[in-house]
C-alpha cells in the first residue's frame, strides 16, 4: 500500500518539476502524476541500473525521463 503511495507522490513531484523545468504549462495534477510515473519508468529504461535507488535518484532519473516525454510529444505535435 505504501509503495503505490509513495510511487504517485513521487510522479507527480517529477511531473510538476519537468514542466517548470520545459516550461510547460499547467495540465493538472493528474497529468502531472501520469507523466512522472511514465518519466520515471522511461527514466529507468535510459539510465538502467548506473544509479541507486536512493529517492532521491529516482526523483532525478523520472525528472529526466518525463522532460525526454514532454520533448518527444512536442516534437510529434509539432509535426501535425
Amino acid at each position: 500500500m505504501w509503495d503505490w503511495i509513495i510511487i504517485i507522490l513521487v510522479g507527480a513531484v517529477c511531473g510538476w518539476l519537468s514542466g517548470m523545468l520545459m516550461g510547460s504549462k499547467s495540465k493538472g495534477i493528474l497529468v502531472y502524476i501520469i507523466l512522472g510515473i511514465v518519466g520515471g519508468v522511461v527514466g529507468n529504461i535510459v539510465f538502467g541500473l548506473l544509479a541507486s535507488n536512493m529517492l532521491v535518484f529516482r526523483i532525478i532519473r523520472g525528472v529526466i525521463g518525463t522532460c525526454i516525454l514532454i520533448a518527444i510529444g512536442r516534437a510529434v505535435l509539432k509535426k501535425k
